[in-house]
């Protein structure tokens, strides 16, 4: 068995002990109503998001696309990957076919002169940034002895140091906007009600993530006299994407799945929110839907018909 099979069967092991401790449609029930304070659309608003050559950080870019927005892709992926169809340039592609005017970046958010250079190219093309997406992220589910420390690195130096060098290197041009956001797809900072149901299975990778999460929590104090908000979203349940698809969980788990979409909507709810307003936040993308009316959503489950409760809960949620 490869580590890739020994990786999805893991997760179905998870994600089944974990659905079967919930109640009845536990995803519904665990909705909590928000207040969000919408200030216009994103026309001709400046996006750079990391990991957008496909998946979750593709599909926010698309939405922002609809409304005429620029978007900077900054990836790594400039060939096909065998497993992970995508490279910044086709993702820059439908961008455009959206309605976006868009840019092919190849960035490697673990290098500062990379990381530089990609927010510098974005201004120069733009004019400016006014919403920063830090989307890529590296993922291990392995147990502490498992996980090799150059895993544990990569990890680390993508998600969390990631995170926070985009951040660092945007902060003073998303200052000069006039509704500046700062989202991170990291998951929400409650480490107590969760005892350690997602924690013990693979803890450097949680420690990864909380750190994206951290990084939102603390910036949101020290960048709100600029105005900057500093919030993170995550999905309630797992999301379709290639990655869960070829490397994650298989088609048993894309079965449980919504698709990305139900995280860009949620996304752009917050985006075009009141950024003195709203920030500080840990926000789960059906709370975020639900909050602005949004009462169907079975739409976005990725087989038809599916019920609530035959999604599978995503990590942390």
């Amino acid at each position: 068995m490869d580590s890739c099979q020994q990786t999805a069967n893991r997760r179905l092991k998870m994600i089944k002990g974990h659905v079967e401790a919930q109640e009845t449609a536990w995803v519904m029930k665990n909705i909590q109503p928000l207040d969000f304070f919408p200030k216009g659309d994103l026309k001709g608003k400046t996006l750079l998001i990391t990991g957008a050559s496909r998946g979750i950080g593709l599909a926010i870019g698309l939405r922002a696309a609809k409304d005429g927005a620029n978007v900077a892709v900054a990836a790594k992926t400039t060939e096909p990957h065998p497993k992970l169809p995508g490279t910044i340039y086709t993702a820059a592609k439908e961008i455009e076919e959206a309605g976006g005017k868009s840019l092919a970046i190849k960035c490697d958010i673990r290098d500062e002169e990379s990381v530089k250079e990609a927010i510098q190219k974005t201004v120069d093309t733009f004019g400016g940034i006014d919403i920063l997406i830090n989307n890529a992220s590296a993922i291990s589910l392995t147990t502490t002895p498992l996980t090799p420390m150059k895993k544990y690195d990569l990890m680390h130096s993508i998600n969390t140091r990631g995170t926070y060098m985009m951040s660092k290197y945007a902060a003073e041009h998303l200052a000069k906007s006039e509704n500046p956001h700062i989202l991170n797809i990291s998951p929400p900072l409650d480490m107590f009600s969760q005892n350690t149901n997602w924690f013990a299975p693979h803890v450097a990778y949680t420690m990864a993530k909380y750190g994206m999460t951290l990084c939102a929590y603390g910036m949101s104090g020290e960048f709100k006299e600029e105005g900057i908000a500093c919030n993170t979203l995550w999905p309630r349940t797992a999301i379709a994407t290639s990655a869960v698809k070829n490397l994650l969980g298989g088609d048993a788990v894309m079965r449980m799945s919504r698709t990305p979409e139900i995280m860009s909507d949620a996304a752009y709810i917050i985006l075009t929110s009141d950024s003195r307003k709203t920030t500080g936040g840990f926000y789960m993308d059906d709370e975020v839907l639900a909050s602005n009316g949004e009462d169907h959503m079975e739409k976005y489950n990725c087989i038809k018909g599916a019920r609530n409760d035959d999604l599978a809960a995503d990590y942390f949620s």
